[in-house]
C-alpha cells in the first residue's frame, strides 16, 4: 500500500511505480531460479512448462499455453526444446487433428522428484518464509486477475 506521506505530485516518482517494482522483481527472481534449474537443464520458462504437466500429462498445447497465459505460438519453441531434451512428447490428439498433445516421457516424469527441491531452495534463496511466499504469490494472484478483468473491460469496450 502506498504511504499517505507522499503528495500527488510524487506519483512519478520511479519508486512509485508499480510497473518499475514489479518489472525488476520478475527479473530479478526469475535470475535467481537460473543457477537453480541449470543443473536439472531447464530455463524458467520451461520449468512453468513442467510444472503445468507434472500437474497433468497429457495436455493439449492450448490447454498448457491456457494455463500459463501465454500465447499457443509462445509454446512451440519452448515445447520442441523440452522434446529435443527428452522430457516431452508431442503427437496430434486422437479424433482432432488440429489439436496437439503434450506429453512427459519417462525422463520428464522422473524430473519431478529432482524439482520437488526448487520451492524450498527459492525461498531459501529468497529469504522468505513458506508463509510469505503463499501471501506474495496470493496478491499476485489477486493482482493478475485485475489486470486481464481490466483488459477484457478494455477488449469489450473497443468490441
Amino acid at each position: 500500500m502506498l504511504s499517505e506521506e507522499f503528495a500527488p505530485q510524487d506519483d512519478l516518482l520511479l519508486e512509485r511505480q508499480l510497473c518499475f517494482a514489479l518489472s525488476v522483481a520478475s527479473r530479478s527472481v526469475v535470475a535467481a531460479y537460473r543457477p537453480v534449474l541449470e543443473p536439472m537443464g531447464l530455463t524458467h520458462p520451461q520449468y512453468l512448462v513442467m510444472l503445468a504437466l507434472w500437474e497433468r500429462s497429457p495436455r493439449t498445447v492450448r490447454d498448457v499455453s491456457d494455463a500459463l497465459l501465454l500465447e499457443p505460438a509462445t509454446m512451440t519453441p519452448l515445447l520442441k526444446r523440452l522434446e529435443e531434451a527428452g522430457l516431452v512428447t508431442r503427437s496430434r490428439q486422437a479424433g482432432n487433428e488440429r489439436a496437439l498433445d503434450v506429453a512427459l516421457t519417462p525422463a520428464g516424469r522422473a524430473l519431478r522428484e529432482k524439482a520437488l527441491a526448487v520451492p524450498g531452495t527459492m525461498m531459501n534463496r529468497l529469504r522468505i518464509t513458506r508463509g510469505e511466499a503463499e501471501d506474495l504469490h496470493g496478491s499476485m494472484m489477486k493482482l493478475i486477475a485485475a489486470a486481464q478483468a481490466s483488459r477484457e473491460g478494455d477488449s469489450a469496450k473497443r468490441g
